[in-house]
């Protein structure tokens, strides 16, 4: 009866004339394209909606590190079907953070803070957060349901055992992969460790990012790993030294007291004296050496601090140390001694830099004096963004340069580089960048390193 009203002569009036005025073929023909339409409309919102593939990262936190930037480098890959997050264990508090957050949601990628809050590299409040951290997760699995969950150094690898232990049936139909990055694991911790690894190989989760990595991890828990190798991209390059902001930072109000008292001052080889505890810019006839990184035993920063004590006030080169640490405070006590005695500061202490690869042809050389590594990521920017890099030759470092480079350090010892040092005002930097860059371009590739560990994934998920 409403279809028999609708249409009735009493409301002919009502419908407009060109509707009335057309074929029974028009209006097939009209139907047909409204039909097509929608249709086409509905299945790009399903082809929207339809996630093939919900991948979560865990990560100590949105600061920066090497792992960090691995992950970073893996979830900014823009292959269809694939959706990714970015979970940190800690909450990360530093300058870095906001813009590690913004690239990544820049990239489509969703980014989910901590509440345990990250209190200066502590080790004991990283162990307490990856022990409160199961709640956490326990809400990201309920709400998201991962079908793949990707860890990524201890502490997010803590995390997730332990998550285990707590809800052992949750993570049963889900994927789990671990990248070692480190050729040490799990220092003063045996027990941990034991029980640790015994999940991740129970899972066939490991990954490893070197030969080093591999073999090493090998020696210790008896299981050889794949290897996916980081990858790194080219960038954009920018001029460091005239748009960082601030171009130094003043070293600690103890310090400064400190030289006060003590009648030094910090001093540059320019012909005018910088404000107390601020370092200037380099000249540019020095040679602009850059060390960036954690300031921890790892980077080697007692041998940074013996470098810099070598070559105090010698006017060939420049330092800009980027980074902070546990051992910020050393770099700090260094540079003041020298200034204490009265000898030109040719170094700056700086924040870490955000971008750094699009800041690389800003310096002549990369120090990287690391006790040890998993495979340097930072190395390999270097590289391939054409800035030689001095380094010691300790595993997973020594894996990312040319079998014959001649900017190697053994055993970071001191002579190597006093005798490495001393070579490179007379040095041909072209040639050495030229190799460099020819051995990382062929190795290190970002994209081979998405589509390996995505092809990783689907392996794994056929077999679950």
């Amino acid at each position: 009866m409403t279809l028999l009203y609708q249409i009735s002569p009493s409301h002919h009036n009502n419908i407009p004339t060109p509707h009335l005025n057309i074929s029974p073929q028009q209006h097939l023909n009209i139907i047909s394209q409204h039909l097509n339409t929608t249709t086409s409309q509905h299945l790009n919102i399903i082809s929207q909606h339809h996630i093939s593939m919900r991948t979560f990262h865990l990560i100590t936190h949105f600061s920066l590190g090497g792992a960090e930037r691995v992950a970073a480098n893996i979830a900014e890959s823009q292959t269809h079907g694939m959706e990714y997050h970015v979970v940190e264990i800690m909450r990360g508090r530093t300058a870095y953070t906001p813009k590690f957050i913004g690239e990544l949601e820049k990239a489509g990628v969703r980014c989910h803070r901590s509440w345990m809050p990250d209190v200066s590299f502590h080790f004991l409040f990283e162990r307490i957060a990856a022990l409160l951290f199961p709640l956490r997760m326990l809400y990201i699995m309920l709400r998201w349901r991962p079908d793949v969950i990707h860890t990524h150094t201890e502490t997010p690898d803590l995390a997730l055992y332990v998550f285990s232990r707590v809800f052992p049936r949750m993570l049963r139909r889900v994927k789990i992969v671990r990248t070692i990055h480190n050729t040490r694991l799990w220092t003063g911790l045996p027990r941990t460790a034991q029980w640790v690894e015994a999940f991740f190989k129970s899972r066939n989760a490991n990954i490893a990012i070197s030969d080093s990595v591999r073999d090493s991890y090998a020696e210790r828990f008896g299981e050889v790993a794949p290897i996916i190798n980081n990858g790194v991209a080219e960038v954009e390059q920018k001029d460091y030294f005239n748009i960082s902001t601030p171009q130094g930072v003043h070293l600690s109000q103890v310090h400064q007291q400190h030289l006060n008292t003590s009648g030094g001052a910090l001093v540059s080889s320019a012909p005018t004296t910088p404000p107390l505890g601020f370092c200037r810019l380099p000249e540019q006839e020095h040679l602009n050496i850059l060390f960036a990184g954690r300031l921890e035993p790892q980077k080697g920063v007692v041998v940074l601090c013996n470098v810099l004590k070598m070559l105090a006030g010698d006017a060939r080169f420049f330092f800009t140390i980027a980074g902070d640490g546990s051992q910020r405070t050393l770099v700090e006590q260094t540079l003041a001694e020298i200034a204490a005695e009265g000898k030109p500061l040719n170094a700056q202490l700086v924040p870490p830099i955000f971008g750094l690869a699009g800041y690389m042809q800003s310096f002549d050389y990369l120090f990287m004096p690391s006790e040890f590594e998993g495979l340097s990521m930072l190395s390999m920017e270097a590289s391939l963004n054409r800035l030689p890099v001095i380094a010691n030759a300790c595993p997973g470092l020594a894996d990312t340069l040319p079998a014959d480079w001649s900017l190697l350090a053994h055993g970071n010892n001191i002579d190597d580089y006093r005798r490495i040092f001393d070579r490179l005002p007379t040095a041909d930097r072209d040639a050495l960048t030229q190799q460099a860059y020819a051995f990382a371009k062929e190795r290190f590739s970002v994209r081979t390193m998405q589509e390996r560990y995505e092809a990783w994934y689907k392996a794994k998920r056929s077999i679950c």
